[in-house]
């Protein structure tokens, strides 16, 4: 068992005031020494925590004691370390950027627990969709799925006609825990598509619980461990480096802070490159210390975790006396 956990979690669910839900949010994680990053919005909560097991397990807790949100779902993963530098909890629209108009509470795909996919993966009449991002995809996804060249969930629109030739089909969408699918599969919905799932609790999840078959490659992750396993029954490498093409499914972001681009690098390459993905980004001023992980956080000075309340509240007082001065 190893000594720290990460857990992965979203739920929709109108919240009125998500400023003061925000602090109160923010003030439980720096009390229970929690690093992440949490979404409050006004459609619901979406977050990655990491912190001991006693101290997620507070969290998980507090988070039910809510009546809005006591049938939340984590997926909970044990880690060597803290997987996060610092915490974010941010007021946002949406808990999943999207832009796509739709109501995960009024419609949605139908919900397929992992064990539930698992005996549908493999019916020639079932397509899988994969709604992350093409980097992450790259370096993982389920074995004859359909992958679009997107970077965020708000160009599906722009991809749509790639599968509408599918629109009969039973059409089961996955990302990595689910949240993305709430809102794409209710886009396929009303795009006219009639027959669509999603994986609950998404990749990871299906991992844990059933074991991760036929999950190809690597799982991306948006915490320092950049990519996890999944498949514990017929692993494989799908993606290549980025700089020698050898098989490889470690990623990295480039050292080069203007660029940040994410690619796989192995760990020669990594080395050679001192993490940057081309000789003009190994030359660029702006090119971070490579510590072999290829993570990057950013520097602050004196950093604690109430610094992003701080912060918040700073930049919220001066919107409000702005609002004012344009008033009067």
């Amino acid at each position: 068992m190893k000594p720290y956990r990460v857990i992965l979690y979203y739920y929709y669910a109108p919240i009125a005031d998500t400023e003061a839900y925000r602090d109160e949010h923010h003030i439980f994680c720096v009390e229970n020494n929690l690093l992440g990053r949490i979404i409050i919005a006004p459609e619901g909560l979406n977050g990655t925590v990491s912190g001991t097991p006693e101290a997620c397990e507070a969290y998980m807790n507090y988070v039910r004691s809510d009546e809005r949100f006591r049938d939340v779902q984590f997926k909970i993963e044990e880690h060597d370390q803290v997987a996060f530098q610092k915490l974010h909890v941010r007021v946002k629209d949406e808990i999943v950027n999207s832009d796509l108009g739709v109501d995960p509470l009024v419609r949605t795909g139908k919900h397929l627990e992992p064990s539930e996919f698992k005996k549908l993966i493999n019916d020639p009449d079932v397509v899988l969709v994969d709604m992350r991002s093409d980097y992450e995809h790259e370096v993982g996804k389920f074995k004859g799925a359909i992958t679009f060249d997107m970077h965020n969930l708000r160009e599906l629109p722009e991809h749509i006609h790639e599968i509408a030739h599918l629109k009969e089909k039973k059409i089961v969408t996955y990302c990595t825990g689910g949240i993305k699918c709430e809102k794409a599969s209710a886009y396929l919905l009303e795009q006219g598509f009639q027959d669509v799932y999603q994986l609950h609790g998404g990749i990871i999840r299906y991992g844990l619980e059933e074991g991760g078959e036929n999950f190809d490659g690597k799982c991306y992750v948006f915490d320092n461990r950049i990519t996890v396993d999944v498949n514990k029954v017929n692993p494989t490498v799908i993606s290549r480096c980025y700089i020698c093409d050898e098989p490889c499914d470690r990623m990295i972001n480039c050292a080069n802070a203007e660029c940040n681009t994410h690619v796989p690098v192995c760990h020669k390459c990594g080395e050679e490159m001192e993490g940057a993905c081309s000789p003009e980004c190994k030359a660029h001023p702006g090119k971070r210390t490579y510590d072999g992980t290829g993570y990057y956080v950013s520097q602050s000075n004196h950093y604690h975790p109430l610094q992003g309340l701080k912060s918040q509240k700073k930049n919220i007082k001066k919107m409000k006396l702005a609002q004012q001065a344009q008033v009067s």
